[in-house]
């Protein structure tokens, strides 16, 4: 639920850590349970708390001031004046960490377009650019995923189809990929 599952899925449970609001006999929100899970097998759950420990409002403050500690920079997706987010864009200004936003309409997401306003962020406009950035890789080197990689041996449809769904459908739809007599192949 929300842009943090998001980001934990994008990185995947193996390269990711999850700190948590609540201690970690808890699974919160519930509907992130079994990534959650997934985490804790593969990657790392970190906690503040107590292992029984339920979340309130405020554990959320201070559980966002490690998140932000533990990045190089803070990235803002959406945030009003009055949000939560605030208290994380605080936390960056105060460690002096880089702080950048998704650009939003006037009217929409009003923290960070103070944020842009006042010089205190810059705007994503390109995720490509921005992740090339970030990662110190050029523009148009691409990092080959889980999905390629396996598309690169082969598989048949239904070996592909059974294991990445609706992915296969989309990255075909995209030209990522070619199916050819029952077999899936990386468009080259």
């Amino acid at each position: 639920m929300g842009v943090d599952a998001i980001a934990h899925n994008g990185a995947k449970s193996s390269n990711t850590i999850a700190v948590l609001p609540n201690g970690l006999n808890h699974k919160y929100p519930a509907i992130n349970k079994n990534l959650l899970s997934s985490i804790e097998k593969e990657g790392l759950l970190l906690s503040q708390f107590d292992n029984d420990f339920k979340a309130t409002s405020w554990s959320f403050v201070v559980r966002n001031e490690l998140v932000v500690a533990l990045g190089d920079v803070l990235i803002v997706s959406e945030a009003e004046l009055e949000s939560g987010s605030m208290r994380s864009i605080d936390f960056a200004m105060e460690m002096d960490k880089k702080i950048y936003v998704l650009p939003h309409r006037i009217g929409e997401s009003s923290a960070t377009n103070r944020l842009l306003q006042d010089g205190k962020a810059e705007a994503i406009y390109d995720i490509e650019n921005f992740v090339a950035q970030i990662s110190g890789l050029r523009s148009g080197d691409k990092i080959e995923d889980e999905f390629i990689k396996f598309c690169k041996t082969s598989p048949t449809y239904d070996e592909a189809i059974a294991q990445y769904g609706e992915k296969l459908l989309e990255s075909e739809l995209d030209g990522v990929i070619e199916i050819r007599q029952g077999r899936v192949f990386v468009a080259g």
